[in-house]
């Protein structure tokens, strides 16, 4: 594999020349949003490379090249191509503006590719101080064929077949030439040389890299015969050139654009409220951001040629949409799946489940019922990989086989330890499996420790689920915990709703007495056994 050569202007900038950025702009629309864009670019003294889509007409494009004709710093692409979602267009117009960049700009040290959806999230001290400290190239970029980077439609077919028709415009001739070529047995091969990366579009990139890249399209055509008639190559081409090209160590596989994806598979797009979680980001820039976020617009746009900003990074920003938007949804799955029916932990033996939100309370009260009733007793083991399980041949080996198969799980464990009653810890937000069990063959026995949960204490859970992280600010922090508060008091509510036999409650609230009654109904255990249980130092301690 032919691997990137080093030349002594770049050691010299290894050794510390001032980063310049070429930012390749790929835009269709609102001129005047691109026109800014350029002008704070390039005030920082970066350079910018325009490709305004043809389909776009001549008009806004004319505007473009007059506003911005007095600008050194900016360049137009030489070539205009009208580009289709999914087609080679995409790549070639990537391309006419990365040779534009690199014939203008000889100053350039890296080529940033960007949308006319993206706007900056970090100054531009701090994105060239962060560029200076790594020679590096950074492009998402992960195996095709062995990542699960695709998660739904199609994978292989991407390259082992021509794709001449854009599956969004021409639909049915897509397919019908894809059904064709499988049917005539048409497929083809990838280029032998080439491992077949995938990855997001929004790249950064040395000139080193660039020059090798743009070497490379120019001496082997046959690669670039290949890439034009796959689907969706701005997924895939420079991710797989990249890769041939630059050894490994020099590539941080990411993208340096902060972007987040719907479970439907659009871009979420940001507004004004937004503003904390992006500076937040450990990212340069962000996509999309909403043109009616008037407000985030104008704060972002000021942001870039700021002189000194602080950043408080975390990480904590796919996560916490993720938990805000999945709040309140339909579709939680409370049946149990088809395959289950047929297992049964077993007539006449008895399950205890320990039901709390505080791990650590639960797993105090499940070492004090091992100590004192003798009863089989195991932690979380359906939540954490560990959680005391004895060594089962390997079936226990994953959470998810054991979630797959709890019923038989259990089973095997009932027969392992040789005891026809045994005690598990679930989370409440496990209700799928509290629900299952109580409907299986053996009896089932619930206990819900009702913990009092302080905003310190939420704070913390925020962070240990990664909602939040040690910089999150104390306003995020306090608009998060209604809702993390909310969350809690949701799925207790949940269980009691839903006039589950054999519930009893063992509450932080409550006295000793009261704990030793429901304990021991619980447990079906003597009441002073009950009483000493109960009485454990510390239950409910932080």
């Amino acid at each position: 594999m032919k691997k990137l050569s080093r030349r002594k202007s770049e050691k010299r900038f290894e050794l510390g020349a001032m980063v310049k950025i070429a930012y390749v702009l790929l835009c269709h629309k609102d001129t005047d949003g691109i026109i800014r864009q350029a002008e704070r670019l390039t005030a920082a003294g970066d350079y910018v490379a325009i490709h305004f889509d043809a389909r776009a007409g001549a008009a806004p494009h004319r505007q473009l090249q007059t506003a911005l004709r007095g600008n050194p710093n900016v360049v137009f692409a030489a070539r205009r191509i009208k580009c289709g979602w999914g087609e080679w267009s995409l790549v070639a117009a990537t391309l006419h503006a990365v040779r534009a960049a690199e014939a203008a700009f000889p100053e350039a040290t890296h080529f940033y590719m960007l949308s006319g959806d993206c706007m900056p999230i970090k100054t531009a001290a701090f994105i060239h101080d962060r560029l200076e400290a790594a020679s590096c190239d950074y492009i998402e970029s992960v195996d095709f064929f062995e990542s699960d980077w695709i998660k739904t439609g199609m994978k292989e077919d991407r390259l082992h077949y021509r794709h001449f028709f854009n599956e969004r415009l021409n639909k049915r001739l897509f397919y019908a030439s894809l059904d064709l070529q499988r049917r005539l047995g048409l497929a083809r091969k990838v280029p032998d040389d080439l491992n077949m990366m995938i990855g997001s579009q929004w790249w950064c990139l040395r000139r080193r890299t660039i020059e090798a890249v743009l070497g490379f399209c120019k001496s082997r055509s046959d690669v670039m015969r290949f890439f034009r008639t796959t689907w969706i190559p701005d997924e895939t081409f420079f991710q797989t050139i990249v890769r041939h090209l630059v050894p490994d160590t020099e590539i941080r596989s990411r993208t340096l654009t902060f972007l987040m994806f719907t479970d439907y598979g659009m871009p979420v797009t940001f507004y004004d409220d937004h503003q904390d979680l992006l500076l937040a980001q450990d990212f340069f820039f962000a996509r999309k951001i909403s043109g009616e976020a008037k407000g985030l617009r104008a704060q972002l746009g000021d942001l870039y040629n700021q002189p000194e900003r602080r950043f408080e990074l975390t990480d904590e920003g796919r996560r916490l949409h993720a938990y805000v938007t999945e709040r309140g949804r339909n579709g939680r799955r409370l049946a149990p799946r088809f395959w289950q029916g047929t297992a049964t932990i077993g007539h006449g033996r008895t399950l205890h489940i320990l039901i709390c939100k505080k791990w650590h309370v639960a797993k105090r009260l499940v070492a004090a019922v091992r100590a004192r009733a003798g009863i089989p007793a195991l932690d979380y083991l359906f939540n954490e990989e560990a959680a005391g399980m004895p060594d089962l041949g390997g079936f226990q080996s994953s959470l998810a086989k054991r979630s797959r198969h709890r019923r038989s799980l259990l089973r095997m464990l009932f027969e392992h330890y040789r005891a026809e009653r045994m005690v598990i810890c679930l989370d409440p937000a496990d209700f799928d499996l509290i629900r299952d069990f109580c409907a299986d063959k053996a009896q089932v026995r619930l206990l819900e420790l009702e913990c009092t949960f302080t905003d310190d204490y939420l704070t913390g859970h925020a962070r240990r689920v990664g909602l939040a992280g040690a910089a999150t600010s104390e306003a995020a922090m306090a608009s998060l915990l209604p809702t993390v508060r909310f969350d809690v008091a949701f799925e207790s509510d949940r269980i009691r709703d839903a006039g589950l036999a054999n519930l009893f409650h063992l509450r932080q609230s409550a006295s000793l007495d009261e704990n030793a009654v429901a304990l021991a109904h619980f447990l079906a255990i003597p009441a002073e056994m009950a009483r000493e249980i109960a009485a454990t130092d510390h239950l409910f301690a932080d």
